[in-house]
């Protein structure tokens, strides 16, 4: 048996699962939140997406094709069919979703953005349904409506205070949910072939790539570099801290515990968004929004319990 494999199978099939892995996924869930804070602090300074979502991947790029050249050192070249899938993949749950959640981020909060971004398993499963043929079971959908009325609250809370830019802002940041979650369910055969961290750096390198044409296209070069200094500082530490750093932690977490026993440590993250909003951007925070994080919580729990 493979190593990786045969760590994850003792680890998952322990009594007790390791602290030292937990801590990882919850540190990486925590970190992963830390950027929609991060973005919202940027727009106080006046810039907007596209510029923002350049910076942070410029940032970024150096670090994800270290990444991709360490993965796949002593490996074989990718086949013509994976270099396609990379690219592919690089553009739905890289570049798409991270530009769309970017764009939504202007409009919504940073508690709902992360809430509507939790409901990525539970679109997932719709499309495996309707892409793939799979079949969803009653307490699937039991799940996915408990999610989908968590996530109902808080919008409602939402468009009745700030108005009609939630519509438009929750509407960008599900479909970069639905971005992604089409990279998930794409991405399992390839991971197999080339392997999940060279997967990730070369995916997200395409991405950070994109990211930079499409500034290039539409904004003059100057533009990149006029932005106040505070905004190049949080463009650093989105793209290390809250981008790659995250990532090798989820990822070593896994390897540690399993990607279920990951993925449910992970479930921290909504809270963590929701308490750093409060804190951090003085998001207000009430009956609806704490009853809106449970529900999402609640139904993403019991869907991965039934998975």
């Amino acid at each position: 048996m493979n190593p990786l494999r045969a760590r994850i199978a003792g680890s998952t099939a322990g009594a007790a699962l390791p602290w030292p892995g937990l801590l990882l996924a919850a540190g990486g869930a925590i970190a992963f939140s830390g950027k929609a804070i991060i973005v919202k602090l940027a727009y106080r300074y006046g810039v907007d997406a596209v510029t923002l979502i350049m910076l942070r991947m410029l940032f970024a790029l150096p670090l994800f094709v270290l990444l991709a050249w360490r993965a796949g050192r002593g490996r074989p070249p990718l086949q013509p069919r994976d270099r396609v899938a990379v690219l592919l993949l690089g553009f739905s749950g890289y570049y798409l979703a991270s530009f769309l959640d970017f764009a939504g981020l202007q409009y919504v909060s940073a508690s709902l953005e992360r809430l509507i971004l939790y409901l990525g398993p539970t679109l997932v499963l719709l499309l495996g349904r309707v892409l793939l043929g799979r079949g969803i079971r009653a307490g699937q959908l039991q799940a996915l409506a408990i999610s989908y009325a968590g996530v109902a609250l808080v919008f409602g809370r939402e468009l009745r205070v700030d108005g009609a830019d939630v519509l438009l802002g929750s509407a960008l940041v599900f479909a970069s949910t639905l971005s992604y979650a089409l990279y998930l369910l794409y991405s399992g055969e390839v991971v197999q072939r080339i392997g999940a961290l060279r997967l990730t750096g070369l995916a997200t390198t395409v991405a950070c790539l994109l990211c930079i044409l499409q500034f290039v296209l539409l904004r003059p070069l100057a533009a990149g570099w006029q932005v106040a200094p505070p905004v190049l500082w949080l463009s650093l530490l989105n793209a290390t801290l809250c981008t790659f750093v995250p990532v090798l932690m989820v990822m070593m977490a896994i390897e540690r515990i399993g990607a279920a026993a990951a993925a449910q440590a992970g479930m921290i993250g909504p809270p963590a968004t929701v308490a750093m909003g409060v804190l951090i951007l003085g998001e207000t925070f009430d009956a609806w929004v704490a009853a809106g994080t449970v529900l999402v919580l609640a139904g993403i729990w019991r869907l991965s319990r039934l998975r």
